[in-house]
């Protein structure tokens, strides 16, 4: 049985595979993305999440070209929670990554993009919604608790910055603990 959760609107991605057997989904990571770079609006996180990028609409997407990504879920600035990926499916969102000595992020994670970018703030609605759809997915899976919840520069040191120096972790985590109680 698929997990979606009925909040979001699903549009379903190619990019996923089945996780390993008998895999414990344990890890929430939050990641930034915005097409063109620090861009917001459009149809291009969509494009790219479903494999039609068009790479003369923008030089940036020539750098692109061919990529093959998605996330589970994203989450619009104006707070729109779309789901790309079932959350029991791997989705191919953490790329090279390294959790407490596991490899291979993707396998035992749940991935969360935030419609973002290093040099601006999220907005209110990304909050909201983020903290909503944070207490869905651990209803899924109890294991993903507080300290199982990272940012992809943590899990890909050097590679990745994201969700970036903007994104408030204790404004999250608070409004995540005062949820939960």
């Amino acid at each position: 049985m698929e997990i979606l959760l009925p909040e979001a609107e699903y549009r379903a991605s190619a990019n996923w595979d089945d996780r390993p057997t008998d895999i414990r989904i344990d890890l929430l990571v939050i990641h930034s993305i915005s097409l063109p770079p620090n861009e917001f609006g459009g149809p291009w996180i969509d494009d790219l999440f479903m494999n039609r990028l068009d790479p003369e609409a923008h030089p940036y997407f020539r750098q692109i070209e061919g990529l093959r990504v998605s996330s589970h879920l994203l989450i619009r600035r104006d707070g729109e929670l779309i789901q790309y990926v079932p959350l029991n499916r791997r989705a191919w969102h953490a790329g090279s990554s390294n959790f407490c000595g596991r490899e291979c992020c993707n396998d035992f994670s749940i991935g969360i993009e935030l419609e973002g970018s290093d040099q601006s703030p999220f907005t209110d609605a990304h909050y909201a919604t983020l903290t909503q759809a944070t207490r869905l997915i651990q209803k899924h899976y109890p294991a993903i608790t507080q300290d199982r919840i990272t940012s992809h520069s943590a899990i890909a040191p050097g590679r990745k910055t994201d969700p970036g120096p903007h994104f408030d972790w204790p404004r999250y985590l608070s409004q995540l603990k005062a949820t939960g109680d």
